[in-house]
C-alpha cells in the first residue's frame, strides 16, 4: 500500500477521526486508526463503539490534486503516535508506504518515521445504515438546534435516557428536547416533505456534542439517517455515526405549563450580565441560587446572598410586564446556559408562580423554548 497526501489534508481528517478514538476502549483495535486507499481517494476510520467517525479524501477536488502515488491497501496506524507525528512533519507533503510486514513508513522532506501497523481484518465492521430512511438539513440549522439543546442534557448516569437528546420528525416538525429533571431545552423546526417520520429516538449528548465541533460552519447540507439503535450524520466528506439510547424517553410535553400569570420581556444580554454578576457571590451555595423579583412596577431586582461572603443586589428594568408580581428563586448557572443558548436580543419570561417552572423564549419566535425548576428559598 501507498499514497502521497497534502499535509494539511490529512490533519483535517486525523482531528476529526481521533473524536471517536479512546485509550480505554475494551476492544484493542480501536485504539488504532484505520488507512483505507482506494484509487478515489483515502478513508480514515475511528470508532470506540459508541460513536464511529469516517472521513473520506477525494483524490481531487475542484481542480486541486489532494492524493498521488496510490496503490491500493488498508492498514491499522496506533493513534496513540500517529497524529502527532502527522502535525510535526516538516514539509506540506507526506509520503506513506506499508510493506508486506505491516511495517509503515512515513516520510516528508528530510524526516523518516517508521511505524509498526496492524492488519485491518480484525477490525470491526461498521453497521451499513439503510440512507433510503433519511431526511437533510442544512448543516448550519442542526448545529444551531445542537447548541440550544445539548447543554441541557443530564451528567448523571442514573437516568441514562436523560444523557442524551430526544429527537422527533412527526407531521414535518422536527424537534430536538432535552431535559435533566431540573431544567428542559427545546427547540422545533419545521422540514418540508420529510419522506420519512420519527416517532421518538434519543442521541446521547456526547455524540451531539463531538459532532458539532466537527461540522464546519458550511452552506452545504447533511443527510440523516435512522435505524432500530444508529443514526448516521452524513456530509460530502464525513459518515458521523452513533448508537442511540434504549429506553422510553420521560413525556415533556406536559411539563410545560399551558397559561402564566406574569410575562416579563428583557434585553438578553443585560439579564444575562445581571445574573453573572449575581452569581459570583452564590459560588458557595449548592445550587448557585439567585432571587428574582417583579414587584409590579418595570424595575426587577436580582440579588444573592451567601451569609459567609455577603450579598449583592442590581436591578434592570424590563421593556414590558403584564400581570402579577412575582419572586422566584432560580440556579444562576442553569439561567445563564438557557440564555447563551437563545441567541436573541430580547427574551420574554413566562411566569406561573413561586414554586412553579417558568418559561423563557425569544420575543417573537416560539420555535425555541427553554424551562428552568425554580429553587424554593422565598
Amino acid at each position: 500500500m501507498r499514497f502521497t497526501i497534502q499535509r494539511d489534508k490529512l490533519i483535517n481528517g486525523v482531528s476529526n477521526v481521533m473524536k471517536a478514538i479512546s485509550a480505554r476502549t475494551v476492544i484493542p483495535i480501536l485504539t488504532g486508526m484505520k488507512i483505507e486507499v482506494k484509487n478515489h481517494g483515502v478513508t480514515l476510520t475511528g470508532s470506540d463503539s459508541d460513536i464511529s467517525i469516517e472521513y473520506y479524501i477525494p483524490i481531487e477536488e475542484d481542480g486541486i490534486v489532494h492524493v498521488e502515488n496510490i496503490e491500493e491497501g488498508t492498514i491499522i496506524l496506533q493513534a496513540k503516535y500517529f497524529p502527532d507525528i502527522v502535525r510535526k512533519l516538516p514539509e506540506s507533503t507526506v509520503d506513506i508506504v506499508v510493506d508486506d510486514q505491516l511495517n509503515v513508513r512515513i516520510t516528508s522532506g528530510k524526516a523518516e518515521f517508521n511505524l509498526n501497523g496492524q492488519s485491518a481484518e480484525e477490525y470491526p465492521q461498521l453497521p451499513k445504515v439503510q440512507t433510503e430512511n433519511s431526511f437533510e438539513l442544512p448543516i448550519d440549522l442542526l448545529k444551531s438546534m445542537i447548541k440550544q439543546t445539548v447543554f441541557a442534557v443530564s451528567t448523571m448516569e442514573t437516568r441514562p435516557i436523560l444523557t442524551g437528546v430526544n429527537l422527533k420528525l412527526v407531521d414535518n416538525s422536527l424537534s430536538f428536547t432535552a431535559t435533566d429533571s431540573h431544567r428542559l431545552a427545546r427547540r422545533e423546526i419545521p422540514v418540508s416533505n420529510a419522506p420519512i417520520e420519527i416517532s421518538q429516538i434519543v442521541v446521547p449528548g456526547k455524540s451531539l456534542n463531538e459532532l458539532n465541533k466537527i461540522l464546519g460552519d458550511s452552506e452545504e447540507t447533511v443527510e440523516i439517517s435512522v435505524t432500530n439503535n444508529q443514526i448516521l450524520f452524513r456530509t460530502k466528506h464525513l459518515n458521523f455515526l452513533s448508537r442511540l439510547l434504549d429506553g422510553n424517553y420521560p413525556e415533556t410535553s406536559r411539563l410545560i405549563p399551558e397559561q402564566s400569570k406574569t410575562k416579563i420581556q428583557l434585553k438578553t444580554k443585560e439579564l444575562l450580565g445581571t445574573i453573572d454578576r449575581a452569581s459570583l457571590l452564590a459560588k458557595e451555595e449548592r445550587n448557585n441560587v439567585v432571587k428574582f423579583n417583579a414587584p409590579g412596577n418595570s424595575m426587577i431586582e436580582i440579588s444573592s446572598n451567601s451569609p459567609e461572603v455577603g450579598n449583592v443586589v442590581e436591578e434592570i428594568t424590563a421593556d414590558q410586564m403584564e400581570g402579577e408580581d412575582v419572586k422566584i428563586s432560580f440556579s444562576s448557572k442553569y439561567m445563564i446556559d438557557a440564555l447563551k443558548a437563545i441567541e436573541y436580543d430580547e427574551v420574554q419570561i413566562e411566569f406561573t408562580g413561586a414554586m412553579r417552572p417558568f418559561i423563557i423564549r425569544p420575543v417573537g419566535d416560539d420555535s425555541i423554548l427553554q424551562l428552568i425548576l425554580p429553587v424554593r428559598t422565598y
